[in-house]
């Protein structure tokens, strides 16, 4: 049965060619993330280096680590996704030679057989170029980190001999999942019916579709809901998972949407031959139109939903942080020169906030295990801080942070042994500390330090060695451009009013979410054209003694070549309109999850980029669908048919 697999790969070397690029491709992907991964998780910081820019270096790779870890699952469902319909619709388009090879005796285990060989061959195959291929990606992906300031400078992800078995067992383990649904549904299908295109052969939804399509758009619709009513930290990776849910679902279920617009298509064209052919193709080529489809819904789907999410979460973090800042400055200063603002003529109140690096001591560890950095911690005046701020804790009060406590704040609230009452023990410096937690301020989409602590307990060399951020209100009537000139001639720093600062922070933030979903997204998107790409190809390459009986009944080959290009752009409508609406689903639960945590429920869509995939996805399939056509109709028409 392997030589005849190796000999059907040598005869349709076209078919399967695509198949053997989206197995290597997923393959560099997964090999890619899961090595910086695990270099990104063996870190660990030089013993030299200050306690600050330490825990700093720590809290950018504990973010990497998480990013990382997102990319690695998104490239996994990719790769099975993408994989298993490339390897669908193959098996499909063969089926009139599987058909053949039933009637001449063989048995449907034997069928079974043949496409598991194939898959396995394909498989071998994909994974021997993927391996290489996948050390190309490796540095690309780890340059992007650096660059977007994920990872430090000189970052070098190591390589680990085991990975050739984990890039073995994905490429095997995807084709062979991929085809195995395909091969037991060939097996079922009569030999007859297959050669003749009716009965089961024809059906497109299937059972299965009907299943994972039903099962996949309610987990979406549940994760939406969920959404809306979790906390920030859950939030948004759960509006990325509706993305994907509802791609799949609304992919599963995309055949019974392009007869939809192949009737559109052919009311609006009834008059025009090609119009009407094109749009009697779309109907009897349903299977080929939904695997075209499908990874452009699963492209416009997670490209426009998570550039939207980042969009969306920036514009309400902006508003809520303008809305919560009671300032009319915002100095940044040594901790020094912090003390003396309060004294410049025309300020009325001042909150001086220093930032010190903190360690978490996990007592129940080992000495060696039991350093964990914090994000980081804010040393704070509580009356000030209140006044500068419009802050109510959740539980607890600010008043108790006096003494020797801690109030856990917005970064950190609602984390698993971080509630009031509980005792936190912390290193500063080389103070070692055990601090109850006496409030637990709200979560904020604006973000907001770990811990508060109270002036007194942090070691004075630690406070030298850091900066402060005071928040300025000016007296009542007093000139605030005298008073900022004031201030900037009192202090060694940047003295920036309270919306320039609100805006700082936000195109400071929104270039950091744009950079995580860009390295989410980014190779994922790409991936998924190519997957788009692909699809065109296997149907044109079925296609060529159907386009020859065209020209036989008598239309030129540019009326063939345009009629092509008009399916394609009508099912990429399908795909965009579908991933349109899964990119719907996301942004209704984020834009629910902004309204209850900040009370702002906005979206925020990036229609430039919108209208770049947009345009970019009719002219890639419309380019490529123009390419196979024209090489398809390129032989004599008569040859082809008398070849079929």
């Amino acid at each position: 049965m392997f030589r005849l697999s190796w000999s059907t790969f040598r005869e349709r070397w076209q078919l399967f060619l695509g198949s053997i690029i989206t197995v290597s491709i997923g393959v560099a992907l997964v090999q890619s993330s899961l090595l910086i991964l695990i270099t990104a998780a063996s870190f660990d910081a030089p013993s030299g280096m200050p306690a600050l820019a330490r825990a700093r270096l720590q809290d950018s790779y504990v973010t990497a680590i998480s990013l990382v870890g997102i990319t690695l699952a998104l490239a996994v469902f990719l790769t099975v996704f993408i994989v298993s319909s490339t390897f669908a619709f193959t098996v499909a388009q063969r089926r009139r030679d599987l058909a053949l090879l039933r009637l001449t005796g063989g048995s449907r285990k034997q069928l079974r057989r043949l496409l598991l060989s194939e898959a396995m061959l394909l498989g071998l195959v994909g994974t021997a170029l993927g391996i290489p291929f996948g050390l190309l990606v490796m540095q690309w992906q780890s340059r992007l980190l650096v660059s977007f300031g994920f990872l430090p400078t000189g970052f070098g992800p190591e390589w680990q001999t085991w990975i050739l078995a984990v890039s073995v067992g994905i490429g095997l383990g995807v084709a062979l999942a991929g085809v195995l649904v395909s091969s037991r549904r060939a097996g079922r299908v009569r030999p007859l019916e297959a050669l003749r295109g009716s009965g089961g052969a024809t059906r497109v939804m299937t059972p299965s579709r009907w299943f994972f399509g039903v099962l996949f758009l309610a987990g979406a619709t549940a994760m939406m809901i969920i959404a809306q009513v979790a906390g920030p930290s859950a939030a948004i990776p759960l509006t990325m998972l509706v993305a994907l849910a509802a791609a799949v679902g609304l992919s599963a279920l995309s055949p019974l949407v392009v007869p939809v617009f192949a009737r559109v298509l052919g009311l609006l064209l009834r008059t025009r031959p090609v119009g009407t052919i094109a749009a009697a193709n779309l109907r009897d080529g349903v299977r080929r139109s939904a695997a075209t489809a499908a990874p452009l819904i699963v492209l416009v789907g997670i490209l426009a939903g998570l550039f939207g999410t980042a969009l969306s979460i920036t514009e309400a973090s902006e508003r809520e942080l303008r809305r919560d800042t009671a300032a009319d400055f915002v100095v940044t200063s040594p901790v020094d020169d912090a003390s003396r603002i309060a004294g410049v003529p025309g300020v009325a109140t001042t909150s001086v906030e220093v930032a010190v690096p903190l360690v978490l001591t996990l007592p129940e560890h080992d000495e060696d295990e039991s350093g964990t950095p914090l994000g980081h911690a804010r040393v704070i005046d509580p009356a000030a801080y209140r006044q500068a701020h419009s802050v109510r804790a959740v539980s607890g009060s600010l008043d108790a942070l006096q003494g020797h406590a801690v109030a856990v704040g917005a970064g950190r609230s609602g984390e698993p042994g971080f509630s009031l009452g509980d005792t936190l023990h912390v290193r500063i410096g080389d103070r070692e500390l055990r601090l109850p937690i006496v409030a637990v301020l709200p979560g904020k989409m604006s973000g907001g330090p770990d811990l508060l602590l109270p002036s007194g307990i942090t070691p004075e060399p630690v406070l030298t060695s850091t900066t402060a951020q005071t928040f300025v209100s000016t007296a009542t009537g007093a000139d605030r451009t005298a008073v900022g000139d004031r201030i900037r001639a009192s202090v060694h720093g940047t003295v920036d009013s309270a919306d320039a600062w609100v805006r700082q922070r936000a195109e400071a933030e929104q270039r950091t979410q744009l950079s995580i979903f860009t390295m989410i997204a980014g190779m994922a998107g790409l991936y998924a054209l190519f997957a788009v790409i692909n699809a065109v190809v296997i149907a044109a390459a079925d296609r060529r003694a159907e386009f020859a009986a065209a020209r036989l009944s008598g239309l030129t080959r540019g009326q063939v070549v345009r009629m092509a290009v008009l399916e394609s752009a009508t099912v990429t409508a399908t795909g965009v309109l579908l991933g349109g609406v899964a990119a719907t689903g996301t942004l209704l639960g984020i834009r629910g999850a902004l309204q209850r945590v900040t009370g702002f429920g906005v979206v925020e869509l990036p229609w430039p980029a919108i209208g770049a995939l947009v345009t970019g996805a009719f002219l890639v399939v419309g380019l490529t669908s123009l390419w196979t056509a024209r090489s398809a109709t390129r032989p004599n028409p008569t040859s082809l048919v008398g070849d079929d």
